[in-house]
């Protein structure tokens, strides 16, 4: 696998590490799914289960847009990926575009940097998520610990695509 992550500073202020923890688990999903083939992202983890790496990628595109463009920044764009069914980031997978996908998530996270680099993180999001205020830190917070668990889902679907494993 191409790793190209940059590993967090172990001294830094608040913004500059919850920032790069963000950025390194962003960048930990590029490398779980780097250098495979289309067929091999939409591979399904176990039955029943519609988890599959580009299904990761989907619906953290989906995140990065609902979390900054949404409720940080209220803007008024539509969710990802969004039909009458509330999973279609995952379960509707084999005729998506990897390079679409791939490409809408890339541009989503570097929407949520430059609108994250604005805001200070005692600022409140715009819009409340189910009734409650966000500050910025939060939804930092929330997305490192977004990416943090999916790609433990995404680690394990590598290792069982092709056997590779790693951090």
């Amino acid at each position: 696998m191409t790793d190209n992550r940059v590993s967090p500073p172990f001294v830094g202020d608040e913004r500059a590490m919850l920032n790069n923890w963000l950025d390194w688990h962003r960048e930990t999903l590029a490398v779980k799914c780097a250098g495979l083939s289309e067929e091999q992202l939409r591979e399904r983890a176990v039955p029943p289960s519609t988890l599959s790496l580009l299904g990761l990628v989907r619906h953290m595109a989906h995140v990065e847009r609902a979390w900054f463009r949404h409720v940080l920044n209220d803007e008024d764009v539509p969710l990802l990926y969004k039909t009458a069914d509330p999973n279609a980031e995952f379960n509707d997978v084999d005729t998506a575009s990897a390079e679409e996908a791939f490409a809408t998530w890339r541009a989503e996270v570097e929407h949520a940097r430059r609108l994250s680099a604005e805001v200070p993180l005692d600022a409140i999001g715009k819009r409340q998520r189910h009734g409650q205020d966000c500050s910025h830190r939060w939804i930092l917070v929330h997305m490192i610990e977004e990416y943090a668990r999916h790609n433990g889902h995404a680690d394990l679907l590598r290792e069982r695509i092709d056997g590779v494993t790693g951090e």
